[in-house]
């Protein structure tokens, strides 16, 4: 199991330059888990695409509807002080540390391509690229 970030998510399931390395790490790891709030940071996303005339709301409901197959059951709610202490300790933000969080709790790696997230916490956080390449 990992915790993938709402980028990787995306990644995953909007057609773009990371999405080889999105379903990379799918197939080594199909079991991804996340905070609650991926749901609201992908239809931002995803919303944007709509909104630019790149995809039409059914578009974007059907890849929506992927990426609840890829975290299925496996969503989480971080505890506040847990997230909190995180934002203050790295100066990330909260949407960032939840995830953070949410893999310290459950032992398991952040996949993520946030460059700010990955130098903060490179005992938890490691990029696509690097865990296919493990």
């Amino acid at each position: 199991m990992i915790v993938a970030d709402a980028n990787l998510v995306a990644y995953l399931v909007v057609e773009g330059a990371h999405t080889p390395a999105a379903r990379d790490v799918a197939r080594l790891d199909d079991a991804w888990a996340a905070p609650r709030l991926w749901r609201s940071e992908l239809l931002s996303t995803l919303g944007g695409y709509v909104r630019s005339g790149e995809s039409g709301v059914a578009g974007a409901l059907k890849r929506f509807a992927v990426a609840e197959l890829a975290i299925g059951d496996r969503e989480f709610d971080p505890e506040p002080a847990d997230v909190l202490e995180l934002a203050a300790l790295s100066g990330c933000s909260t949407y960032d540390c939840e995830y953070v969080a949410v893999a310290r709790a459950l032992g398991v790696p952040l996949v993520t391509a946030d460059q700010r997230v990955l130098k903060a916490f490179p005992g938890t956080a490691v990029s696509p690229e690097a865990f296919v390449a493990r």
